[in-house]
């Protein structure tokens, strides 16, 4: 018998081969029904479109939750601003997005004292060398893959700046353990202190401290915390 509690509808934008088992890390599927989008078809998504345009299978303001992980830096370095434009037409006024990407800043940095065909992390696909960070995993490509060579790349200060340009009221970012970023993008209407609760004891906690009331909006522009290391960017035309 249903419960008669509606499933949140999550967006797992760019999905890839199958549902993300790190997608229902933090939205488990009692809670949250996962719809794929991908542009390619063999992937077998429920939905067949372009990031930068989801119009045809995606009405405005039809999902919670959108998830981008690594998905971005797939697109060519004028597309993601559409990309992000696009997340946040698909939102509903209090949803929010949850993107994850490589730290270009991060690898910089690694960069001066490493190799860089030396491994930086073991994934789910096996090795990833800093080569394969910048410009795609190269066993992929290898195999015929050529949509998954990375084709821009992003700072935490960079990709707030394009998600607040694209429209979202705040970006909210911090540094992984792996070489990559971890963003959350906020509507106007989100409950930042329910998404503390919901996020406690995840690697998002540190986007939604428990301090971060519903006004939670010191001032504006670039905000650094130094406990957490969350960069935060708000979108002006939002300040009041």
């Amino acid at each position: 018998m249903s419960s008669g509690v509606r499933k949140k509808r999550i967006l797992n934008a760019g999905s890839g081969i199958s549902a993300s088992s790190r997608l229902r890390e933090f939205f488990p599927a009692e809670s949250y029904q996962e719809i794929r989008v991908d542009i390619d078809d063999a992937v077998r998504p429920d939905l067949v479109a372009s990031l930068c345009d989801m119009r045809a299978v995606a009405e405005d303001a039809s999902f919670d939750v959108v998830w981008s992980s690594h998905s971005l830096e797939h697109l060519h370095d004028h597309e993601a601003p559409v990309a992000l434009s696009e997340f946040r037409r698909v939102l509903h006024p209090d949803g929010f997005a949850v993107v994850t990407c490589p730290d270009l800043a991060a690898v910089v940095r690694a960069l001066q004292s490493e190799s860089i065909e030396n491994v930086a992390y073991i994934s789910s696909a096996g090795p990833i060398r800093f080569l394969d960070i910048l410009f795609g995993h190269a066993p992929s490509i290898a195999a015929g893959r050529r949509h998954m060579a990375h084709c821009t790349g992003f700072t935490s200060t960079r990709l707030g700046r394009l998600a607040t340009a694209a429209g979202f009221a705040e970006a909210r970012i911090v540094e992984g353990d792996d070489f990559d970023i971890w963003a959350a993008l906020l509507m106007p209407r989100a409950d930042k202190a329910a998404l503390a609760r919901a996020f406690a004891g995840t690697r998002l906690a540190p986007l939604f401290p428990r301090d971060a009331g519903a006004s939670g909006v010191e001032e504006e522009g670039e905000v650094h915390k130094p406990r957490s290391h969350v960069r935060r960017l708000l979108n002006p035309a939002n300040v009041i």
